[in-house]
This record gives C-alpha cells, structure tokens and sequence, in this order.
C-alpha cells in the first residue's frame, strides 16, 4: 500500500490517517453519489480511495461567502478530482496547495483588447477556476453530486491542472514520465480538435434563423455534438471539456471522435465507456 507515495505532497502517516476516516460504509455512500464511478473493480476502488485520501491530506480546502466547508464537501470534490490520476502518479497535482469552494458561481475578472487596440475589463460567471501555480476554485453549487451526467466541473478543473503541470495551456498534458510520445499526442489532439470545430460549424449552420442559438430551444442540434460547444474555444478548453466527458459522458465522444477518445484512455490508463457497460 502507498508504494506510489514517497514524497508525493504529504506526509504518509497524514494519509494513512485520513484514509482511516474514509470508513467502508462513508466510501460506499460517496461512490454511489457518484453515478460515472459505478463499474469500477474492487482493486480500482480501493485504489481510488488511496487517491482521495492523498488529495485530502495533501490539499487545504477553504470555504468562502459563509460555506461550511464539512467533510462531506471535501470527501466528495476529492473524490471526483482524484479520478483523472487513478493510474496516474500524484506528482501531476503539486506544486499548488489550495482548493477554494463557494457556495455557488462566482465572478472572474478579465481583461481583453479588441482588433482595435481598446482594453475592456468586466467580469465573467464562472463554476470554477484553476490558477497557474495557485488554487482550484469551484461553485459547490455545481460541483455537488448529482448536478449533471453530462458535465463535471470538478474533473474538468483538475484537467487545466494537468494541462499547467507541462508549463502552459495548449491542451496538451506533461508526457514526460508517461509512454505516449509528443508527436502522437499533437497529431491525434490537432485532428480532433479540428473536426469539432467543423461539426459545431455545421450544426451552427443547421440552426434555423427564427431560433436563438444561445436559448434551450437550439439544445437538439447541439445534442447531436460528442462535446459541449465550449470545447471549441482553444485547446486548453478542448482538452479539459474532453476529459470531464471522457470520464461522465464517454459514450458520445466514443462515437464522435474515436482516436481521440482512444488517446485520451491511453493518457489516463482507464476506459471508462468499458468500466460503465459492466454495469447496464
């Protein structure tokens, strides 16, 4: 047990600890508040426990607005976080200590200049944040179980995470302790990302002018999208909105993008669409 451990972040006798206050009948609750963790083998379980109980003793979590920050709150972000690195080393999540909960969504300020040089500040909704070097920021509101089979701002989050670990936000993660050469990765990430943009395209064409492509009445057209539309944006929102349907809502992106849901399991060693079908 805990062979992965040494000098990851925490003290090993903190994680022996908090993973003795994870008892059997709280991890079982927490599990099956989690309906994309069903399937997992008992050798999987046990070690995403070990994870969680990592991410708890290595992460402060500070609630903010009046949140009570319990355990409950805690147990259930970590465990969603501790997912993506299941087969992983925890390594990928230092360098950064804090994770700040609010109650709900937040506002962000920004800064962008337009093709005519003009700076424009405002601030931006947001259910959650990750900072180069700093805290993940998320709306507990959005973050709780049971608020979406389709999306999962947690995972998604920690997917930035992975991103920053290899020095920027291009959408692709640190391959430097991992098999996968850089190459392959571009190569399979470019071709993706560019037949999603053509789809979002075509199905942004398909929407008849008399409705609003932003009201929940275009909701059928975009449905027919293996990712949300917001994937399109850059590669760093391709790459975190593909691992949070990877891991919640594999099936779509399965069959819209194959190679790229094939990279994406051989990236995290997990094939959740596999794990999910054992228990239909």
């Amino acid at each position: 047990m805990f062979r992965w451990l040494a000098g990851r972040g925490a003290p090993r006798r903190k994680v022996v600890r908090q993973l003795a206050e994870i008892t059997a009948g709280v991890w079982r609750q927490t599990v099956q508040a989690h309906p994309f963790l069903n399937g997992l083998s008992a050798q999987e379980n046990e070690d995403l426990r070990e994870r969680t109980a990592w991410l708890l003793a290595s992460k402060t979590f500070s609630g903010v607005r009046g949140l009570d920050m319990t355990d409950e709150i805690m147990l259930s972000i970590a465990v969603q976080a501790a997912l993506p690195i299941l087969n992983l080393d925890p390594v990928l999540y230092e360098g950064w200590t804090e994770i700040v909960v609010y109650p709900g969504g937040f506002l962000i300020p920004r800064t962008d200049v337009d093709a005519g040089g003009v700076v424009h500040e405002y601030l931006q909704p947001a259910s959650g944040e990750a900072w180069d070097g700093g805290p993940v920021v998320l709306s507990w509101e959005d973050a709780g179980p049971g608020t979406s089979r389709k999306s999962n701002v947690v995972i998604h989050e920690f997917a930035h995470k992975l991103d920053l670990q290899a020095g920027g936000t291009s959408g692709m993660p640190s391959l430097a302790i991992h098999p996968i050469k850089p190459e392959d990765w571009r190569r399979v990430f470019r071709t993706a990302f560019r037949q999603f943009r053509r789809s979002l395209a075509s199905v942004e064409n398909a929407i008849p002018r008399d409705v609003d492509p932003e009201s929940d009445t275009a909701a059928p057209w975009y449905g027919s999208l293996p990712l949300d539309p917001y994937a399109a944006a850059n590669g760093a929102e391709f790459f975190a909105v593909s691992t949070e349907t990877f891991f919640v809502n594999p099936e779509p992106l399965f069959k819209g993008l194959p190679e790229w849901y094939g990279m994406l399991a051989a990236y995290y060693k997990q094939d959740p669409l596999r794990r999910l079908r054992r228990v239909e």
